[in-house]
């Protein structure tokens, strides 16, 4: 069973407004066992959100509509519901009722233009709203459920939960839906696909689906069957090689970021880690701190933007600087030495580079970065080219540090 979620309201369509309705919609319909195969935003417009409905009804079995149930003109819900599915505004004596007494046990006056949320869609079920003034609906059309609920999301929630989902669970087939994220770092997205197609291609039960973001991919698996644990199955038939084609660059296997992997790591060997920074201004140390509980594993550390800050906290030799530059392998490792040194962590971890926009060369052109993890056995460099802006740059920097940092503590670097 499938199901679309249209949001509506002009504000949504602005920068200020972020739709987060239909995340924890997407969310209880997928424990039902239910695909959301579409969302939408649309303005304030009753034509082009009945347009939205009319076709939603089309595709899928379950639409659900967020906002627009407001008093005032621009609250074009109900009218646009009706004139999609053909059917006339009825107006209700006792929703007006509620809605007075409602108003008056707040001590104030109904105003006239709130007696347009007492209109109901012919052949609908009103669905009650304890937080609010707005009742939503429940109606269906030609094999459809479709549900018009409040906009706010705690009147949303509430409703969903008391009014909608005892008639979905009598309405969907029992199904489970289970997700494996696999996270991996380490490689493009064209390479990894070229690698792991032959797998899932194999498949349209699990659905892969492969994302790029901030130098890392991830593989979402996602299986649909009458049971958690035939899905649980079907995962792990699709999941193993795919995971024996990847190795060890898959970091994580229930969706955890790879601040939360290193953490881990370093906890379970009872190490300690500290950074020192140039082009990353410290975000690799804001990334390390932002697991709770990173106190455990570390110590601290440096952002060394200028040379004298190298040499006079890090110990970079002068002559180093001089004779290589500071976007160099050898003052990566030295800054990694140097903050292993005076913070006494089990290890270091190092980054230098030209971030952009200025500042690159022929030779170390922008997009230049050298990173290096130190530890009681020396310290291991790796340098990158990378491409775009300056917040890719520095982004990607500190994901591949930290992957650097990850296969150092496995063994599988340097």
């Amino acid at each position: 069973m499938n199901a679309e979620i249209i949001a509506v309201g002009s504000e949504m369509l602005t920068p200020e407004r972020v739709d987060t309705n239909s995340l924890y919609l997407t969310g209880e319909l997928n424990n039902l066992g239910v695909e959301v195969t579409g969302k939408c935003v649309v303005g304030d417009h009753r034509d082009r959100l009945a347009g939205a409905v009319r076709e939603a009804c089309e595709r899928s079995e379950i639409v659900i509509l967020s906002g627009g149930l407001g008093p005032t003109e621009d609250d074009v819900t109900r009218e646009a519901v009706a004139q999609a599915m053909g059917r006339q505004l009825v107006f209700s004596p006792e929703i007006a009722a509620a809605l007075e007494r409602r108003f008056a046990q707040a001590r104030r006056r109904m105003a006239e233009v709130n007696k347009r949320q007492a209109f109901v869609i012919e052949g609908a079920d009103v669905l009650s709203n304890d937080r609010g003034t707005a009742p939503g609906q429940w109606l269906e059309e030609s094999g459809s459920a479709v549900m018009l609920l409040p906009g706010p999301p705690h009147e949303l929630k509430s409703m969903f939960e008391r009014e909608c989902l005892p008639r979905l669970r009598r309405l969907a087939p029992p199904q489970a839906i289970r997700t494996v994220v696999l996270r991996v770092a380490g490689m493009g997205e064209s390479d990894l696909d070229q690698l792991i197609s032959p797998v899932y291609k194999k498949y349209q039960n699990p659905v892969t689906t492969i994302l790029a973001a901030n130098g890392e991919i991830q593989v979402h698996l996602r299986a649909r069957c009458a049971t958690e644990a035939a899905a649980d199955v079907l995962l792990a038939e699709v999941a193993a090689p795919i995971e024996r084609l990847l190795g060890d660059r898959v970091y994580s296997r229930n969706g955890d970021p790879l601040e939360v992997v290193v953490g881990n790591l370093l906890r379970e060997c009872r190490a300690t880690i500290s950074v020192a920074e140039s082009c990353t201004g410290g975000m690799l140390g804001g990334r390390l701190t932002s697991v709770p509980g990173s106190s455990d594993y570390f110590v601290g550390g440096f952002i060394t933007y200028a040379d004298a800050m190298k040499v006079e906290l890090l110990g970079v030799p002068p002559e180093v600087l001089k004779e290589h530059g500071a976007v160099s392998q050898e003052t990566a490792e030295a800054m990694a030495m140097g903050a292993r040194r005076r913070t006494g962590s089990t290890y270091a971890l190092s980054v230098t580079g030209v971030a952009g926009p200025g500042g690159g060369s022929e030779l170390k052109p922008v997009g230049s970065v050298y990173m290096a993890v130190a530890d009681e056995a020396g310290a291991h460099t790796e340098q990158r080219q990378l491409l775009g802006d300056r917040e890719r740059i520095r982004v990607f920097t500190v994901q591949m540090a930290l992957d650097l940092l990850r296969r150092r503590i496995t063994g599988s670097c340097g």
